[in-house]
């Protein structure tokens, strides 16, 4: 684990994270016990949680694609200078005695607007920082720092409400800034490759980052297991200050001693989590880490005594680790550079979404019933969830054969003027009798990676005529998404598509066109010599391109 902190990159981000992380973890119980005195309401207490998370579902997928087109220290930077001065302003307004609850959940949301444009971008730079090889651990460090701040910020802030008022967590927080944005001005990272193409637009990006999100099994399989964890996991974090309040009549140190005791289980957690991973995998790691929050919601459900609830609050930091960490080495596995952050943005969409879908459920469930049964009521459904997730196994690979392979040569252009409007590609295919259903499960594999790259409306044809020979064919909006999809085929796909071209006649090789739009009138110095075009698109190269990888 000590790996990651031989690079001078990771080490000082690091450490500035988790100094403004104890910021926000310190900003998260004031506003949790702030709520708890502006209204008890057990609907509005949780209601601070759904507002942290709710930005992150609604505008991850725009801040993945943003962190994806522009250079993402500079957004970074950006984001935490305008949270530095927002922190600053909310500190203030707590002293004056200004706040109510509609002022505490605005400033929630724009907190957790900020994380939604911070996380992708975050994520999506520690393969930068670190080699390949290192990233499960960088990762792992990673959660573990947020759970060390964790341990730290709210047992500080209980002590500090406490001792000097509820608006010393908040100036607190607004100083942690201080650090990252040091760190942020220091850091210079490395150039990013560059497709030597005109930048995607905005709509677009994310249009590619949910295809590849869409049709990577990988990848789809991560958001099922995210899913099925974090809808009844919320619970635990939209009740744990009124269990602190109401149930265990405790006040804002004891609220602060069990954020730290889940700060403090999951730092134990991230220490044995490489032992633990080795023996149980992806998978079992993920089912443990489950029934500890099982656990973890049983016990405070039927506690009435502090100190099982602080032992509740250490298995629920160990297993919160456990899922988050696996989970997020499994997205980080399944996403290629070039699309890194949009994918990272989908995940942390599901992730907060659910988070935030929990939070309402449960704070209602409260609200109509009472915590305990509320607390019951998310282990009975984390149940049903646990049974249908472990029909999901998590992918277990590196990511390494997601690296471009740059196989495909440049498509061919007639003419230097770049087509207008969609382009269609046409692979012809001659396949042995014995060899075609071997052919149609590859194909069936190949047509998610077509559609991972952009390419839609494809299918597969068979010659009536000629029941040896298939047809491939897929769309692309533009000739420069084409383009794009030269420059991001895996080596996977290589593989796939070696698969393929052995299972076609060794006399032939696949022959691709490219079709472009028709134009329908001449230019005017040979209109008049010239018939009249269909609507019908042309192929931007000579029609037969035998031995050209599809």
């Amino acid at each position: 684990m000590a790996g990651p902190f031989s690079h001078r990159a990771f080490a000082v981000l690091w450490y500035a994270t988790v100094a403004s992380n104890i910021g926000t973890w310190m900003h998260d119980v004031g506003a949790g016990w702030l709520m708890t005195e502006l209204s008890p309401s057990p609907l509005l207490v949780a209601s601070v949680q759904a507002a942290t998370t709710l930005p992150v579902f609604l505008f991850a997928l725009f801040a993945g694609a943003t962190a994806d087109l522009v250079d993402r220290r500079k957004l970074l930077l950006t984001i935490n200078v305008v949270l530095g001065a927002a922190a600053a302003l909310f500190a203030l307004l707590v002293h004056l005695e200004a706040v109510n609850p509609l002022t505490l959940l605005g400033f929630t949301l724009i907190f957790g607007t900020g994380a939604a444009f911070i996380a992708p971008a975050w994520q999506a730079i520690v393969p930068s920082l670190v080699p390949r090889s290192e990233l499960s651990s960088a990762v792992a460090l990673n959660s573990m720092g947020i759970n060390v701040s964790r341990a730290i910020g709210p047992a500080l802030a209980g002590f500090l409400i406490v001792a000097a008022g509820i608006a010393y967590p908040f100036a607190i927080n607004a100083l942690s800034f201080v650090g990252i944005i040091a760190a942020l001005l220091w850091w210079k990272p490395p150039p990013r490759p560059d497709e030597g193409l005109l930048r995607e637009h905005l709509g677009g990006a994310i249009r590619a980052g949910l295809h590849y999100a869409t049709f990577s099994p990988a990848f789809r399989t991560t958001l099922v297991r995210a899913i099925c964890f974090f809808l009844f996991a919320s619970c635990f974090w939209a009740m744990l200050p009124l269990v602190a309040r109401t149930v265990l009549a405790g006040g804002p140190s004891l609220y602060g001693i069990l954020m730290g005791a889940v700060g403090a289980g999951a730092v134990v957690g991230a220490l044995l989590m490489p032992r633990l991973k080795k023996g149980l995998g992806a998978n079992g790691m993920v089912t443990v880490g489950t029934l500890g929050m099982l656990v973890t919601l049983g016990v405070t459900a039927f506690s009435t005594v502090q100190a099982l609830a602080v032992g509740a609050s250490l298995i629920a930091g160990f297993a919160w680790i456990m899922v988050l960490s696996t989970l997020n080495v499994a997205a980080q596995s399944a996403l290629p550079d070039w699309v890194r952050a949009r994918g990272l943005s989908v995940y942390l969409t599901v992730f907060f979404g659910s988070m935030s879908a929990g939070s309402l459920i449960w704070g209602q469930v409260a609200s109509m019933t009472s915590i305990p049964i509320a607390l019951m009521s998310a282990g009975a459904t984390g149940i049903v969830l646990l049974l249908i997730a472990v029909r999901a196994p998590l992918a277990t690979g590196d990511g390494a054969t997601l690296a471009p392979s740059m196989h495909w040569p440049e498509p061919v252009l007639a003419t230097e003027t770049t087509p207008d409007g969609p382009v269609v590609i046409q692979v012809d295919y001659r396949v042995a009798p014995e060899n075609h259903a071997a052919f149609r499960d590859r194909m069936r594999e190949l047509a998610k990676s077509r559609r991972r790259g952009g390419g839609y409306r494809w299918e597969l044809l068979s010659d009536a005529a000629a029941p040896n020979r298939f047809l491939e064919s897929w769309h692309e909006a533009s000739w420069l998404d084409h383009q794009r999809h030269h420059r991001r085929v895996s080596v996977d796909d290589q593989r796939l598509q070696e698969q393929i071209r052995d299972l076609v006649m060794t006399d032939t090789q696949p022959a691709v066109q490219h079709w472009v739009r028709a134009a329908l009138t001449a230019d005017a110095s040979t209109r008049a010599a010239q018939p009249k075009t269909s609507s019908l698109p042309i192929p931007a190269h000579p029609p037969t391109r035998q031995g050209e990888r599809p």
